[in-house]
Formats: C-alpha cells, sequence, structure tokens
C-alpha cells in the first residue's frame, strides 16, 4: 500500500492515520473530511490507493468507488439489521437488547456492499443515545485497530463473511420524522422518543 484516502471527521483522521503510519511509515494518508476533499483526492490517484470510510454520511458515488485500485471499505457505527443513517435512533426505538457494528467493501448503494466483520454487545438498561453512540463509536474503534495493519499494508482485497445485510435503511429524513413530538402522543411514545433521539429531538409547530 501507498496511500490511504481517510473519509472521516476532522480529528479522527489525524489519530487515525499516524495509528495506520505506524504499520507503514511511508503511508501517505489523505484526509477527506467532506465530498469535495474525497472528490479532490480521487482525482489523483496512484494504482496502489485504497478508500476508508469511518462514520461518515458522505456518499461515495459510484465513478469514484469503480476507479479506486485497492478497494473501498467502510467502518458502519451499526450492526447489518441497520443499515443506513442514525442506527443508534433506531435501535433504541425499537428496544433492542443486543446492538454492534460492521466492516464492509462499499457498494453503489449504501450499506450493502459485502462484510467484512461485524462485532456485536448488550445494550445496558435504560440505555441513551449518547450513552449508545459511544459504545458503537468504541467498538468501531477497536475494529479499526484489528484491521488497520492489513489494511495499510496489504493491498489484497480482504475476506468475505456470509453476512447478509437486513432491516430496513434509514435515511436522515426518516430520523427527522422520528425525532418530532407531537402534543398529542402518548406519555409513553414521548418519553420513547426522547430517550432514542437524544440531541435529535424537536417540538412540532
Amino acid at each position: 500500500m501507498k496511500t490511504i484516502i481517510l473519509l472521516t471527521g476532522e480529528a479522527e483522521a489525524e489519530a487515525l492515520g499516524q495509528h495506520l503510519r505506524t504499520y507503514n511509515p511511508q503511508l501517505e494518508v489523505i484526509p477527506a473530511i467532506d465530498r469535495s476533499a474525497l472528490d479532490q483526492a480521487c482525482a489523483s490517484m496512484n494504482p496502489s490507493t485504497r478508500l476508508i470510510s469511518f462514520c461518515s454520511s458522505a456518499i461515495v458515488p459510484k465513478a469514484h468507488l469503480a476507479a479506486i485500485p485497492c478497494g473501498s471499505y467502510n467502518f458502519h457505527p451499526g450492526p447489518p439489521p441497520y443499515p443506513g443513517r442514525y442506527p443508534s435512533v433506531f435501535a433504541l426505538y425499537e428496544g433492542v437488547g443486543n446492538f454492534g457494528v460492521t466492516f464492509h467493501e462499499m457498494a453503489e448503494r449504501v450499506d450493502e456492499g459485502p462484510i467484512i466483520a461485524t462485532e456485536w454487545f448488550t445494550v445496558p438498561g435504560n440505555c441513551d443515545l449518547e450513552t449508545l453512540d459511544t459504545m458503537a463509536f468504541n467498538t468501531l474503534l477497536e475494529m479499526f485497530l484489528r484491521f488497520s495493519q492489513r489494511l495499510a499494508t496489504d493491498a489484497r482485497p480482504l475476506k468475505q463473511k456470509p453476512i447478509n445485510w437486513s432491516g430496513v435503511k434509514r435515511a436522515k429524513s426518516d430520523c427527522d420524522a422520528l425525532c418530532k413530538i407531537d402534543p398529542a402522543m402518548s406519555q409513553e411514545e414521548k418519553a420513547l422518543r426522547i430517550r432514542a433521539c437524544g440531541i435529535h429531538i424537536r417540538a412540532q409547530n
């Protein structure tokens, strides 16, 4: 491996990039914090370039995926039954007892690529959104650390697992709808939405 385009937040890009370079000091890590930066990075790739997305909401176009020589991979902060945006919000609303994260190849359609690995954990009783998001992020970070040497040094495709995506793929608009509180709702429904949506909650006018 010579180059990794790292699609993630600014703080995460610096820390994750430094970790990747511990296994490959000559590795060029190009941070891309948004779609514009991603387009720029993909405009001049060498034959040993890989894309890694970590907790990013940016959608990678089909043309970029086809052009990246050494594969494109995503660390998704939800398990296979929760593809799409804000998986923790919907998991809390549905009252699941177990949650997790997914590492997968990227495909043209978001969160549909072949799965490389999953990791599950128990959701604590009365868990709120901040707690679940933190648990998912930490679990995803541990998964990144486990795969970082392979990603930073070996250009071959990663081995897939016979695990399928399932469940409904949610978009931002689905989360926006769930996070609205209507005065006509029961107290139980209001409390459930507040617990599940956390800082995203807003009263409906």
